[in-house]
């Protein structure tokens, strides 16, 4: 199984707001969707699929576990409780979506509970996100890197992350781009918006683009339907190699997500 190369996230989104973006993006024609416990929006996701009428063989649906539930005896109930939100017996892809501060649930002993999980049909796939190269290396330890389906991490234009990029890759394990945009900052680099122009595309569809043609995949936000429908488009969008290039001389290691007392120590 893979991992689908566009998806829609739901960061930020909660509510209504929520069961809109995922009710016109499902409407648009996107099948995966992205959320995480600690968003306290899978219920609204959930309504919002059910109500969608798609059918549950063809979505992939990931959720992510948050670290007050990663221990032994909470991982995989706080992963039933996500299933009952987002009515559904099982989701594709489960994360753990942080490691845990300080080691205090080590990585070997969320990895089992996440291969239990499996184990049980509770999810297909399993995966981590914003690990380092050092996490990933405990994570293959644990339970193989073949289990290990992506790192979801900040990267956009101006975060390659490219010493990550290439542990993950050389392993085996595919990169899933958060942020991609950078909170709407790459939109704003004069390369991306020439490349754009010289394209007659937006900056968004290039940064996308851009992040799948090197394999990663994307899962951008919206809460405007105009922008949703864009975004995919982004697919269709072939970059040449000196766009890539260029767009490669923007990285300055400007990472946004970084919160205190929850990110590891950055490689």
């Amino acid at each position: 199984m893979s991992i689908p190369a566009f998806g829609l996230g739901t960061f930020r989104l909660q509510d209504q707001v929520v069961i809109d973006s995922v009710s016109q993006a499902l409407k648009l024609g996107y099948r995966a969707i992205d959320t995480v416990q600690i968003y306290e929006n899978e219920a609204a996701v959930g309504q919002a699929i059910a109500e969608s009428g798609v059918k549950r063989d063809e979505l992939f649906i990931t959720t992510k576990i948050w670290i007050a539930n990663l221990a032994q005896g909470k991982l995989i109930p706080s992963l039933q409780e996500s299933l009952q939100k987002l009515k559904t017996d099982y989701v594709d892809l489960t994360l753990i979506h942080w490691p845990s501060p300080n080691d205090e649930v080590s990585v070997a002993e969320f990895m089992a509970e996440l291969m239990k999980a499996k184990e049980l049909g509770l999810t297909r796939q399993i995966g981590i996100s914003n690990f380092t190269i050092d996490l990933m290396r405990q994570a293959i330890a644990a339970v193989g890197g073949e289990e290990i389906a992506t790192n979801q991490i900040e990267l956009s234009p101006l975060l390659q992350n490219r010493k990550v990029v290439e542990f993950a890759q050389i392993n085996g394990i595919t990169i899933t781009s958060y942020m991609t945009l950078a909170y709407g900052k790459a939109l704003e680099e004069p390369i991306i918006k020439t490349i754009a122009e010289q394209h007659g595309a937006t900056p968004a569809q290039v940064i996308l683009s851009w992040a799948l043609q090197l394999g990663y995949s994307v899962i951008p936000s919206s809460t405007k339907v105009a922008n949703l429908a864009s975004n995919l488009l982004a697919r269709d969008l072939r970059l040449s190699a000196e766009d890539m290039t260029l767009i490669a001389t923007l990285d300055r290691e400007e990472r946004l997500v970084s919160p205190d007392g929850l990110a590891p120590k950055w490689d």
